[in-house]
């Protein structure tokens, strides 16, 4: 590879922002610049000026902001076909009222979209691509060419599409990216491209952008730098449309830990991107995705029990990296498919002693469970309140004597619950929207006086599953639960039964345990 600094350049802001479910306010745009500023980021493409109000107040709002590392980019595209000069081009101008040091401009090299898209000549689009970069280069601009649609362009027609290249190059762009805008291209055709390129043309300084459609882009980036790009253009998780963009969080791990490419300020720097791709996922009310490449939660879990076993031995038999170089942690789960060394090791991961015996006793009680509908490996609250039950460590905060749901015809529900706190016994109620809110809601009621710790903790997430679906009304029905606490600290609990509201209420019941547990305890294991 290239001994020059690979750069790093994000569009989250703008391609990410073209994923289906995905709406940035600009709040939330300047929530991301400084994130990933603070990952060490070299460029951040802010949106598309002039486009609409939102990126309007966005450039105004970033003009404010003090970065460390990134620089802002405006991006937009070539004077349009019929402008007569770039002076009076309402695109341009946008970019110049941006004021931002780099702006990007995308043009046309396919000539079917020149002809069909544009409904230009050929030479003219040659002419507004050259117009464009020289006005731009005119006002001290740093100016980023996106080549749209360059592997097909390339393809079909491979003189038209090096004449836009050389009129890109010869207009004065420090930067010519090329992109696989319809995601179909393989690292191959890429590498050789990216080689042919760099021989017709010595001096360019390329860059590669990405689509997923093929699930290949980071694999194309990959392949672009490694055959002599300087640049690479992708958002964080990978968000954009369709199948999305190259995901740079991937891209900048493989870089900095397997090919030895320093594209970061620092080690320190690296430790933050898991903490950063999530962070990046809640502003975009997404959730995380668990089995991410690197970053997910589950990305360093290891179920099944053979694994376990050559994990205790050593990690690298089943881990590619360490997973604390990039903040992320390493944990073995259980299930049916356990052997005794995830039992053994879930019970070290949490600071309790286990005998073989009881570990052994452990293992067939969770492989029963699981034989008639648990799933463990989503519940590990659940599944820590059953080892203390086991080792007779489980702390008893309340007893439940009784609870009863009403619901009508309207939205709300109702639920009632008898509860023992040492000698006291409550009867509460409590509305809620839906049974399981509303038996939150009562149990909350009962306890907060007792626990003032509950009003930390937040129910976040509730699925519910038809185990044994053949059964049909008789089936059992798992249901789990997600709570967090202020400080951002996550855990599962379930509850199975033929009664949908005795499984609810009882993983509600377990989250609250496990809760106050875990307070007490200063739990050290979650992730956040």
């Amino acid at each position: 590879m290239s001994k020059n600094k690979i750069q790093i350049y994000d569009t989250t802001l703008r391609d990410g922002s073209q994923m289906h479910g995905i709406s940035f306010s600009v709040s939330d745009k300047i929530k991301i610049v400084h994130l990933l500023d603070e990952l060490g980021i070299d460029y951040i493409e802010g949106g598309w000026p002039g486009a609409n109000p939102k990126d309007i107040e966005f450039f105004e709002e970033i003009k404010k902001l003090k970065l460390k590392q990134a620089r802002i980019t405006a991006f937009g595209s070539t004077r349009r076909a019929d402008s007569p000069n770039c002076q009076d081009d309402i695109i341009l101008q946008a970019l110049i009222k941006a004021d931002t040091p780099v702006v990007t401009i995308v043009g046309k090299t396919w000539d079917l979209h020149v002809e069909v898209a544009l409904r230009t000549s050929l030479e003219n689009n040659l002419l507004m691509i050259s117009d464009s970069i020289k006005y731009l280069k005119s006002q001290n601009k740093e100016v980023v060419f996106d080549a749209e649609h360059f592997f097909d362009a390339y393809f079909h027609n491979k003189t038209y599409s090096l004449q836009v290249v050389k009129t890109a190059l010869e207009a004065g762009a420090d930067n010519i990216t090329l992109c696989d805008t319809n995601g179909g291209s393989l690292p191959n055709d890429i590498q050789k491209t990216i080689e042919s390129l760099i021989q017709e043309f010595p001096e360019i300084k390329l860059g590669i952008h990405t689509h997923n459609d093929g699930g290949l882009a980071v694999a194309n980036s990959l392949a672009a730098l490694q055959a002599g790009a300087l640049q690479v253009q992708g958002t964080i998780n990978g968000y954009g449309e369709r199948c999305g963009n190259a995901d740079l969080v991937s891209i900048i791990c493989n870089l900095e830990l397997k090919l030895k490419q320093a594209v970061l300020p620092s080690p320190d720097h690296l430790k933050k991107i898991t903490h950063i791709s999530h962070s990046i996922s809640e502003i975009a009310n997404l959730n995380p995705n668990r089995q991410q490449a690197f970053v997910g939660r589950f990305a360093f879990t290891h179920k099944g029990g053979l694994h376990a076993s050559a994990m205790r031995r050593n990690a690298k038999t089943y881990e590619h990296i360490n997973p604390q170089l990039i903040g992320n942690t390493s944990q073995t789960i259980v299930s049916e498919q356990s052997g005794l060394s995830n039992i053994l090791d879930f019970a070290k991961n949490r600071e309790l002693e286990v005998s073989d015996e009881i570990a052994k006793e452990l293992l067939t009680e969770i492989k029963e469970k699981e034989h008639s509908g648990f799933q463990f490996d989503q519940a590990d609250g659940s599944l820590e309140l059953l080892f203390l039950k086991k080792l007779d460590r489980k702390t008893c905060f309340f007893e439940v004597i009784d609870f009863k749901v009403f619901a009508g015809l309207n939205n709300l529900a109702e639920a009632t619950v008898r509860i023992k706190v040492g000698d006291e016994i409550f009867h509460t109620a409590s509305l809620g929207v839906g049974p399981g809110h509303a038996l939150d809601n009562a149990l909350r009621k009962a306890l907060g006086r007792y626990y003032e710790k509950l009003k930390n903790f937040k129910l976040t997430d509730f699925k519910v599953r038809v185990v044994d679906s053949h059964d049909g009304t008789a089936a059992k029905t798992r249901v789990n639960v997600e709570t967090a606490d202020h400080e951002g600290h996550k855990w599962n609990t379930a509850g199975l039964h033929e009664n949908i509201l005795q499984a609810t209420f009882q993983a509600i019941t377990e989250s609250i345990e496990y809760g106050l547990y875990f307070t007490e305890t200063v739990s050290k294991h979650f992730v956040i």
